[in-house]
C-alpha cells in the first residue's frame, strides 16, 4: 500500500484508536422490551457472567458471532464488467482523488487484523507481511474468485456471517442481486441544480467532490431521458427530482444515502417555497448563486426529498461525524444539526438513520436524538477506525436508551488489492460484533439487563431493527 492511501477515507481520526487487538477465538463468524433494571431481582436470578471489565462474555460473543447479520451500511464493489472494466459506482464521492493523509493506527496496513482475515478467508499460512507472502495471498484470492465467479460477492458475506449487506453504491453492479445485496443510492446531487462554482471553491476537497456531483447529476438526468433542467423550481420537483426518487425505488433502493458533510453543513434549516424559487429561477440559466441564496434552495430540496422519500417507503440515509480528506470540515458534520429536520412534523412518515453515530466526538448526543420515533443510528465507520472498546463504550450508551434504534454496520469499504473489501469486511464485523459483546456484557454486569435480554437485544441489533426498519423478510 502507498504511504496514506487508506487514511484518505479518515484522516479526521487518527488520533481516535487505542488498540489493534481484534482477534477473537471464541467463535467464527458464519451463519424488544426495553432494558429493565435487575437491581431488585433476588440475588439467584442476577446474571452471572465474568467479571473482568472491557472483556465479553464468551458464550454471549460465541452468540453473536453466529447471528447473520444485516449490514446497515457498505461500500461493496461489484464484479469487473464484462470486458474487464473495474467497478467505480462504489461511492458517490470516493476519497481516492484527494490529497493523501497519514493512516490512524488502525486502518495502518500492518494491522494484524489483516493477517487473521487472510488466514481464516484465504488459507493465508503465514504470521507476517513479508511481500512475497503476500504475492502467495493475492493468488490465493484469483483462485477464490475465479473457483466462485459471479458468486464470489455471496462467497463473501457468507465468510463475513452477514445475511444481507445495504450497498450504497451509483448503482449494483455485477455479482450483487438481491436479496444479499440491497441498494442504497445516493441523491446529494439533487441538491445542486445551479452553478457549483462557489462551492466548490471552498477546499480542493470540495473542488473534486462537486465535479463527481455534477457528473452523477448529468447521470441521472440521463436515465430520465432529460435534455435540461426545468426553468422553474415546481418542474424541476415535478420532472426531476419525484421521477428520480421513483426510478431508485422501481429499481430496488430501500434507502437514500447523503454525504452532504463532505459539500456543506448538516444543517437543513426550514425554507420556504417561494424564496427557493425565486433562487432558482434567478440562476438556472446562468450566473452563480451567493452561498447564501444557495443554501435556501438546498434546504427547500433536502425537505422536499425527504417527504417524497417518505411517501415512498425510502429511509434517509446521513454520513454523520468525521470523513475522509484533508480539508473536512468536522463541525459541519454534528448530527445535532439535524434536529429541526427530525423535529419537522412534516417528515414523521420519514425514518432517518444517523450513519456512524457520529463517530469523532459526537457520539455522546446521538442517544438523546433517538428519542424522535422516526430516527435511527449505526456504528458502522467505528468498527474500522476504533478498538472494541471505545466503539463498545458508544454502543452500550445508545442501547441504554433506545435498544429498538441501534443497527449494526461495517462500512466496509475497496482499498489495495491485498487490503480490500473482504478484509475490511472481516475487520468491521469483528470489531462490531466484538464491541456489541463488550456493551452487553458490561450491562449484565451492572445489573441492568438479564442474560436473556442481552440475547433480545443482540439480535435485534444485529438484524431484527433493520429488518422491522426496511421492511425485509427475516428468511430471505
Amino acid at each position: 500500500m502507498q504511504p496514506g492511501h487508506i487514511a484518505r477515507k479518515t484522516a479526521a481520526f487518527a488520533l481516535l484508536a487505542a488498540s489493534a487487538l481484534f482477534a477473537q477465538d471464541s467463535g467464527t463468524l458464519p451463519e424488544a422490551p426495553s432494558a429493565r433494571s435487575t437491581r431488585q431481582q433476588p440475588a439467584s436470578q442476577r446474571v452471572k457472567t465474568q467479571e473482568v471489565p472491557g472483556l465479553p462474555d464468551p458464550d454471549l460473543l460465541k452468540e453473536i458471532n453466529a447471528i447473520r447479520a444485516i449490514d446497515n451500511h457498505a461500500h461493496p464493489p461489484a464484479l469487473n464488467g464484462p470486458h474487464g472494466e473495474p467497478d467505480e459506482d462504489y461511492d458517490a464521492l470516493p476519497c481516492d482523488p484527494l490529497e493523501p493523509t497519514e493512516n490512524g493506527l488502525m486502518f495502518r496496513e500492518d494491522n494484524p487484523v489483516y493477517i487473521k482475515a487472510w488466514q481464516q478467508m484465504f488459507g493465508y499460512k503465514y504470521d507476517d507481511f513479508k511481500p512475497e507472502h503476500v504475492q502467495e495471498l493475492l493468488a490465493a484470492k484469483e483462485e477464490v474468485k475465479k473457483r466462485e465467479g459471479d458468486n464470489y460477492p455471496n462467497w463473501v458475506l457468507d465468510q463475513l456471517g452477514i445475511q444481507t449487506e445495504l450497498a450504497n453504491r451509483v448503482a449494483l453492479g455485477p455479482g450483487q442481486y438481491p436479496p444479499r445485496f440491497r441498494w442504497v443510492a445516493f441523491d446529494d446531487t439533487l441538491l445542486f441544480p445551479l452553478n457549483n462554482s462557489s462551492l466548490g471553491a471552498q477546499s480542493p476537497d470540495r473542488k473534486i467532490f462537486f465535479n463527481r456531483e455534477e457528473l452523477l447529476f448529468a447521470r441521472y438526468m440521463n436515465d430520465l431521458g432529460s435534455n435540461g433542467v426545468p426553468a422553474t423550481l415546481a418542474d424541476y420537483t415535478a420532472k426531476i427530482v419525484t421521477p428520480v426518487l421513483e426510478m431508485q425505488q422501481r429499481n430496488g433502493a430501500v434507502a437514500i444515502k447523503y454525504e452532504a458533510a463532505y459539500l456543506r453543513s448538516l444543517d437543513f434549516a426550514p425554507a420556504k417555497e417561494a424564496d427557493a424559487a425565486r433562487t432558482y429561477a434567478r440562476y438556472v440559466k446562468g450566473g452563480v448563486p451567493s452561498d447564501a441564496e444557495y443554501k435556501t434552495l438546498q434546504d427547500y430540496l433536502f425537505r422536499y426529498i425527504a417527504r417524497e422519500a417518505g411517501r415512498l417507503g425510502l429511509a434517509v440515509h446521513f454520513h454523520t461525524g468525521g470523513g475522509c480528506g484533508g480539508y473536512f470540515y468536522m463541525e459541519g458534520a454534528n448530527p445535532l444539526l439535524l434536529e429541526s429536520a427530525f423535529n419537522d412534523p412534516t417528515l414523521r412518515k420519514t425514518n432517518f438513520v444517523m450513519l456512524h453515530s457520529g463517530s469523532g466526538g459526537f457520539e455522546q448526543f446521538v442517544p438523546y436524538l433517538l428519542m424522535k420515533p422516526n430516527v435511527y443510528a449505526d456504528f458502522s465507520e467505528q468498527t474500522w477506525m476504533l478498538s472494541p472498546r471505545h466503539i463498545a463504550a458508544n454502543v452500550r450508551a445508545m442501547l441504554e436508551f433506545y435498544p429498538d434504534k441501534v443497527l449494526f454496520g461495517t462500512d466496509l469499504y475497496p482499498f489495495e488489492p491485498q487490503v480490500n473489501w473482504e478484509e475490511t469486511g472481516y475487520e468491521t464485523a469483528t470489531a462490531g460484533r466484538t464491541a456489541l459483546a463488550i456493551a452487553l456484557t458490561g450491562m449484565m454486569q451492572d445489573g441492568e439487563i438479564t442474560r436473556e435480554q442481552a440475547s433480545d437485544f443482540a439480535r435485534k441489533v444485529m438484524r431484527e431493527n433493520a429488518i422491522k426498519l426496511y421492511g425485509l423478510s427475516a428468511g430471505q
